[in-house]
């Protein structure tokens, strides 16, 4: 019988400096409600090209209702972290954002992640995804799941590395879904 300790995993909503490899230094952190003046903002800043692969589709601006749910995640089902700078929310300029909106059956949730070019080549998508799957296996969530286009071959490389299957979706029109298997939640009688 192993009776090593078990180290306490970190709590997955925590504010964590990260220093970039450029030098820069970001909090990645839980979304705020204040946020969503910046993170409108910041989209202006965005090439036409990263909006489409995130949304794919062209989206020009992002609307009231849109930001609304994006910075009041429902708690436990939703969760949404962002790289910023380090200044307070609402006054920090938001670079990054990832979400996981958790799928009606409760067992799987949806992954998104934009990382704006000026972040790009930094391995912030791959702490940010790491963040999502941190939260959901804290929640008891045993797959993540995200559609990607298929020339998005930093999405599709870094969600590979993590460990995601990649699956053509027939008819989709250029998309795959990337799938991370996580595995039942803990239990009773069951070794994490």
């Amino acid at each position: 019988m192993n009776r090593s300790r078990r180290r306490k995993s970190p709590d997955p909503e925590r504010t964590e400096a990260l220093r970039l490899p450029d030098g820069r230094t970001l909090w990645l952190r839980p979304v705020h409600p204040a946020d969503a003046g910046p993170m409108a903002g910041a989209f202006q800043l965005l090439n036409e090209d990263e909006v489409r692969r995130r949304y794919l589709h062209p989206v020009k601006a992002l609307s009231e209702a849109y930001l609304g749910q994006l910075v009041n995640p429902v708690p436990g089902r939703d969760f949404v972290v962002v790289a910023a700078e380090p200044l307070p929310p609402g006054e920090a300029l938001v670079g990054a954002v990832a979400r996981l909106d958790r799928d009606p059956e409760g067992d799987s949730a949806e992954f998104a992640i934009l990382v704006s070019h000026f972040l790009a080549g930094q391995g912030l998508g791959k702490a940010m995804m790491q963040r999502l799957v941190e939260w959901a296996q804290a929640h008891g969530i045993e797959r993540l799941w995200g559609d990607v286009l298929e020339d998005n071959a930093s999405m599709i490389a870094l969600s590979q590395a993590i460990g995601f299957r990649r699956e053509h979706i027939p008819g989709s029109g250029g998309q795959v879904r990337v799938t991370l298997d996580l595995g039942p939640p803990p239990g009773p009688g069951r070794r994490a």
